[in-house]
Protein backbone atom coordinates (compact mmCIF):
# COMPACT_ATOMS: atom_id res chain seq x y z
CA UNK A 1 0.00 0.00 0.00
CA UNK A 2 1.31 3.28 -0.74
CA UNK A 3 1.03 6.73 1.32
CA UNK A 4 1.03 9.52 -1.10
CA UNK A 5 1.28 12.59 0.33
CA UNK A 6 -0.96 15.30 -1.58
CA UNK A 7 0.03 18.75 -3.15
CA UNK A 8 -2.63 21.34 -4.13
CA UNK A 9 -1.96 24.23 -6.00
CA UNK A 10 -3.46 27.51 -6.06
CA UNK A 11 -2.04 30.87 -7.39
CA UNK A 12 1.56 28.88 -7.57
CA UNK A 13 0.81 28.11 -3.55
CA UNK A 14 0.82 24.98 -1.64
CA UNK A 15 -2.32 24.90 0.19
CA UNK A 16 -5.19 22.66 1.51
CA UNK A 17 -8.78 23.48 0.67
CA UNK A 18 -11.71 22.43 3.43
CA UNK A 19 -14.21 20.12 1.45
CA UNK A 20 -13.07 21.43 -2.40
CA UNK A 21 -14.24 24.83 -1.06
CA UNK A 22 -11.62 27.32 -3.17
CA UNK A 23 -12.77 29.98 -0.61
CA UNK A 24 -11.29 27.89 2.34
CA UNK A 25 -7.70 27.63 1.37
CA UNK A 26 -4.77 27.68 3.79
CA UNK A 27 -1.39 28.22 2.32
CA UNK A 28 1.03 25.52 3.85
CA UNK A 29 3.78 26.37 1.74
CA UNK A 30 4.80 29.17 -0.81
CA UNK A 31 6.60 27.31 -3.33
CA UNK A 32 5.11 23.51 -3.60
CA UNK A 33 8.38 22.26 -4.70
CA UNK A 34 9.62 23.16 -1.08
CA UNK A 35 6.54 20.95 -0.13
CA UNK A 36 7.70 18.02 -2.44
CA UNK A 37 11.32 18.33 -1.10
CA UNK A 38 9.69 17.74 2.45
CA UNK A 39 7.86 14.51 1.51
CA UNK A 40 11.21 13.37 -0.65
CA UNK A 41 13.19 13.76 2.66
CA UNK A 42 10.39 12.05 4.36
CA UNK A 43 10.43 8.72 2.17
CA UNK A 44 7.24 9.35 0.27
CA UNK A 45 7.92 7.04 -2.96
CA UNK A 46 5.18 8.93 -4.47
CA UNK A 47 3.26 12.67 -4.38
CA UNK A 48 -0.27 13.19 -5.47
CA UNK A 49 -0.33 16.65 -7.12
CA UNK A 50 -3.38 18.76 -8.67
CA UNK A 51 -3.72 22.12 -10.41
CA UNK A 52 -6.87 22.92 -8.53
CA UNK A 53 -6.95 25.81 -10.66
CA UNK A 54 -6.78 23.92 -13.43
CA UNK A 55 -9.50 21.78 -12.25
CA UNK A 56 -12.18 24.86 -12.26
CA UNK A 57 -11.04 26.62 -15.51
CA UNK A 58 -10.88 23.36 -17.17
CA UNK A 59 -6.85 24.05 -18.60
CA UNK A 60 -3.52 23.64 -17.06
CA UNK A 61 -2.78 26.53 -15.14
CA UNK A 62 0.35 26.04 -13.04
CA UNK A 63 2.60 23.61 -15.02
CA UNK A 64 5.76 25.50 -14.32
CA UNK A 65 5.22 24.31 -10.57
CA UNK A 66 4.50 20.81 -11.52
CA UNK A 67 8.06 21.15 -13.26
CA UNK A 68 10.08 22.45 -10.48
CA UNK A 69 8.34 19.87 -8.44
CA UNK A 70 9.54 17.10 -11.25
CA UNK A 71 13.47 18.70 -10.62
CA UNK A 72 13.14 18.38 -6.65
CA UNK A 73 11.17 14.68 -6.29
CA UNK A 74 12.92 11.77 -7.64
CA UNK A 75 10.29 8.95 -7.16
CA UNK A 76 6.83 8.81 -9.10
CA UNK A 77 4.42 12.12 -9.27
CA UNK A 78 1.02 11.39 -10.16
CA UNK A 79 -1.22 15.10 -11.48
CA UNK A 80 -4.62 16.26 -12.33
CA UNK A 81 -6.49 19.12 -12.32
CA UNK A 82 -7.93 20.56 -15.77
CA UNK A 83 -6.81 17.48 -18.07
CA UNK A 84 -9.28 18.12 -20.91
CA UNK A 85 -7.25 17.10 -24.15
CA UNK A 86 -4.90 14.86 -25.02
CA UNK A 87 -2.61 17.27 -25.67
CA UNK A 88 -2.11 18.79 -22.18
CA UNK A 89 -1.38 14.75 -21.17
CA UNK A 90 1.17 14.68 -23.55
CA UNK A 91 2.90 18.12 -22.34
CA UNK A 92 2.56 16.47 -18.90
CA UNK A 93 4.62 13.28 -19.85
CA UNK A 94 7.30 15.03 -21.73
CA UNK A 95 7.56 16.85 -18.17
CA UNK A 96 8.40 13.71 -16.55
CA UNK A 97 5.06 13.03 -14.64
CA UNK A 98 4.58 9.50 -14.03
CA UNK A 99 0.72 9.21 -14.06
CA UNK A 100 -1.95 11.68 -15.23
CA UNK A 101 -5.06 11.73 -13.23
CA UNK A 102 -9.05 12.08 -15.57
CA UNK A 103 -11.74 13.47 -13.39
CA UNK A 104 -14.45 15.41 -15.67
CA UNK A 105 -13.26 13.59 -18.95
CA UNK A 106 -14.30 10.00 -17.60
CA UNK A 107 -17.96 11.01 -16.94
CA UNK A 108 -18.38 14.01 -19.91
CA UNK A 109 -16.12 12.72 -22.60
CA UNK A 110 -16.01 9.07 -23.08
CA UNK A 111 -14.54 9.11 -26.52
CA UNK A 112 -11.28 11.53 -25.38
CA UNK A 113 -10.77 8.96 -22.29
CA UNK A 114 -10.87 5.67 -24.80
CA UNK A 115 -8.44 7.43 -27.05
CA UNK A 116 -6.16 8.43 -24.07
CA UNK A 117 -6.05 5.20 -22.78
CA UNK A 118 -5.37 3.87 -26.12
CA UNK A 119 -2.19 5.35 -25.92
CA UNK A 120 -1.40 5.93 -22.12
CA UNK A 121 -3.24 3.03 -20.86
CA UNK A 122 -0.58 1.90 -17.89
CA UNK A 123 -0.27 5.93 -16.72
CA UNK A 124 -4.09 6.64 -16.74
CA UNK A 125 -5.34 7.06 -13.49
CA UNK A 126 -9.14 7.48 -13.12
CA UNK A 127 -10.57 10.17 -10.14
CA UNK A 128 -13.59 9.54 -8.89
CA UNK A 129 -14.87 11.66 -6.63
CA UNK A 130 -18.24 11.67 -4.87
CA UNK A 131 -20.77 13.68 -3.03
CA UNK A 132 -23.85 12.03 -1.70
CA UNK A 133 -22.51 8.51 -3.49
CA UNK A 134 -22.72 10.12 -7.26
CA UNK A 135 -19.38 11.60 -9.40
CA UNK A 136 -18.50 15.34 -9.04
CA UNK A 137 -16.47 17.23 -12.07
CA UNK A 138 -15.23 20.49 -12.88
CA UNK A 139 -13.20 20.85 -10.09
CA UNK A 140 -15.94 19.15 -8.00
CA UNK A 141 -18.26 22.07 -8.55
CA UNK A 142 -20.79 19.81 -10.73
CA UNK A 143 -22.60 16.58 -9.16
CA UNK A 144 -23.40 14.36 -11.86
CA UNK A 145 -26.05 11.91 -11.74
CA UNK A 146 -23.49 8.59 -12.44
CA UNK A 147 -23.02 6.54 -8.85
CA UNK A 148 -19.79 6.30 -8.36
CA UNK A 149 -20.00 2.58 -8.14
CA UNK A 150 -21.39 2.86 -11.53
CA UNK A 151 -18.33 4.76 -13.06
CA UNK A 152 -15.93 2.50 -11.04
CA UNK A 153 -17.39 -0.64 -12.83
CA UNK A 154 -17.27 1.22 -16.32
CA UNK A 155 -13.58 2.09 -15.91
CA UNK A 156 -12.98 -1.24 -15.09
CA UNK A 157 -14.70 -2.26 -18.11
CA UNK A 158 -12.43 0.04 -20.42
CA UNK A 159 -9.37 -2.21 -18.87
CA UNK A 160 -8.08 0.66 -16.86
CA UNK A 161 -6.99 -0.52 -13.23
CA UNK A 162 -6.58 2.36 -10.69
CA UNK A 163 -8.88 4.72 -9.57
CA UNK A 164 -8.30 7.61 -6.90
CA UNK A 165 -12.11 7.58 -4.81
CA UNK A 166 -12.38 10.91 -2.72
CA UNK A 167 -15.63 11.42 -0.89
CA UNK A 168 -15.46 15.29 -0.93
CA UNK A 169 -17.55 16.11 1.79
CA UNK A 170 -14.79 14.44 4.35
CA UNK A 171 -12.30 16.23 2.53
CA UNK A 172 -9.57 18.13 4.54
CA UNK A 173 -12.35 17.71 7.45
CA UNK A 174 -9.82 14.83 9.41
CA UNK A 175 -12.86 13.01 10.99
CA UNK A 176 -12.07 9.43 9.23
CA UNK A 177 -12.46 8.25 5.29
CA UNK A 178 -15.95 7.18 4.07
CA UNK A 179 -15.07 3.73 4.46
CA UNK A 180 -18.17 1.44 3.29
CA UNK A 181 -18.08 3.76 0.05
CA UNK A 182 -14.61 3.31 -0.34
CA UNK A 183 -14.96 -0.55 0.35
CA UNK A 184 -18.03 -0.94 -2.60
CA UNK A 185 -15.49 0.13 -4.99
CA UNK A 186 -12.43 -1.80 -3.79
CA UNK A 187 -14.96 -5.00 -4.60
CA UNK A 188 -15.34 -3.65 -8.64
CA UNK A 189 -11.63 -5.35 -8.33
CA UNK A 190 -9.92 -2.16 -9.63
CA UNK A 191 -6.75 -0.73 -7.33
CA UNK A 192 -8.08 2.16 -5.37
CA UNK A 193 -6.20 4.77 -4.13
CA UNK A 194 -8.32 6.52 -1.34
CA UNK A 195 -8.93 10.28 -0.53
CA UNK A 196 -10.68 12.51 1.69
CA UNK A 197 -10.17 12.47 5.46
CA UNK A 198 -7.58 10.28 6.86
CA UNK A 199 -6.58 11.73 9.85
CA UNK A 200 -4.85 8.82 12.38
CA UNK A 201 -2.78 6.04 11.63
CA UNK A 202 -5.66 3.81 12.60
CA UNK A 203 -7.75 5.09 9.23
CA UNK A 204 -4.62 4.06 7.45
CA UNK A 205 -4.65 0.69 9.08
CA UNK A 206 -8.26 0.21 8.25
CA UNK A 207 -7.65 1.15 4.48
CA UNK A 208 -5.04 -1.25 4.48
CA UNK A 209 -7.43 -3.83 6.35
CA UNK A 210 -10.33 -3.36 3.06
CA UNK A 211 -7.55 -3.81 0.53
CA UNK A 212 -6.69 -0.36 -0.87
CA UNK A 213 -4.01 0.17 -3.36
CA UNK A 214 -3.04 3.56 -1.52
CA UNK A 215 -3.57 6.28 0.51
CA UNK A 216 -3.54 10.16 -0.28
CA UNK A 217 -2.97 12.32 2.55
CA UNK A 218 -3.09 16.45 2.50
CA UNK A 219 -4.66 17.92 5.90
CA UNK A 220 -2.84 15.43 8.52
CA UNK A 221 0.61 15.82 7.16
CA UNK A 222 0.54 19.24 6.94
CA UNK A 223 -1.12 19.81 9.99
CA UNK A 224 1.19 17.22 12.12
CA UNK A 225 -1.77 15.02 12.76
CA UNK A 226 0.04 12.35 11.20
CA UNK A 227 3.56 12.34 10.83
CA UNK A 228 4.94 10.64 7.18
CA UNK A 229 7.28 8.23 9.13
CA UNK A 230 4.63 6.87 11.61
CA UNK A 231 2.42 6.69 8.21
CA UNK A 232 4.94 4.70 6.43
CA UNK A 233 5.45 1.97 9.42
CA UNK A 234 1.91 0.89 9.12
CA UNK A 235 2.96 -0.05 5.80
Amino acid sequence: MLIIPAIDIIDGKCVRLTMGDYEKSTVYYEKPDDAAKAWRDHGAKRIHVVDLEGAKEGRLVNLPSIEKIRKVFDKEIEVGGGIRNIETVSELFNVGVDYIILGSVAVHDRRLLLEITKKYKDKIIVGIDAKDGYVATKGWLEKSHIKDDELAKEIKDMGLSTVIYTDIKKDGMMKGPNFGAIRNIVNTQLNVIASGGIATLDDIQRLKDIGVFGAIIGKALYTGRISLKDALEVL
